[in-house]
Order: C-alpha cells, then structure tokens, then sequence
C-alpha cells in the first residue's frame, strides 16, 4: 500500500462537493515521475455532469501534461473498499494505471491491477490491433 497516496486521498475526499449523495469520495494518482495528483467527486443537479475523484485526479495530471502513472488510490467512507465505476475504470485503462488500491477510511485494501477492473479494455492500443486486422 502506498500511504503516501492514501493520505493524498483522505485529504482531497474532504474536498468533495456532494449536496445530493452525501457521499464523499477522494483519489489521488502518482505521475510516473512521483508528482501526487488529487480529485473528490463533485456532484451535479444533472446528475449526468457529476464527475468522480478519480477521472479528476487523473484529468488534473494530464492538464499538467502528465501521461504516464505508477499508481491510483481511491477512498471513501464505507465498510469494505470502494470501487471505481465503469467511466472511472475505462479512463484508468486510457492512461494504463497498473497499481490501483481501493480503500475505505478504515484503512482496509484491496490492491489491484487494471485487468482485474476492467478486462478486455478498450483503449489506444486495442484501436490500433483491430485497425490493423
């Protein structure tokens, strides 16, 4: 586990902007480089333009030109470790995230690797192999 990371996210969580859920979410993602990115969830009347920690965390370090990441660590305040939705999974397959920890407040982990989120993931390299078929 990265505590570094886990911290990172405890302290973006509190952060969050959820009028509708209550439910408060942080994330933090290590830039191959080492630099610490963070996001909360920020909800939305439109609950369509709600938009999760971790595609902010992640969106937050490609603004900064960040493309390449070691590791995501997502947290939130529930009984076992929270898991990323479908949107947030096909954006950590996008940038290749290969250590990604699920965490609760509590402190409990489950440390993971993109396929075992999102097998069989669509992304850049996929689109090339079927373009090339």
């Amino acid at each position: 586990m990265d505590r570094e990371l886990f911290a990172a996210a405890v302290r973006a969580r509190r952060n969050a902007y959820i009028p509708y859920s209550h439910f408060a979410v942080g994330a933090a993602v290590r830039a191959a480089d080492g630099r610490i990115f963070t996001g909360c969830n920020i909800e939305n009347a439109s609950y369509g333009l709600t938009v999760c920690a971790e595609r902010n965390a992640i969106f937050a370090a490609v603004k900064e030109g960040v493309r390449e990441f070691s590791a995501l660590c997502v947290t939130a305040d529930t009984p076992e470790p929270v898991s990323p939705c479908g949107a947030c999974r096909q954006v950590m397959a996008e940038f290749r995230i290969p250590r990604i920890f699920l965490t609760n407040l509590a402190g409990k982990v489950r440390e993971c690797g993109l396929e075992d989120l999102l097998p069989y993931s669509f992304n850049l390299e996929s689109e090339v192999r079927n373009q090339n078929e």
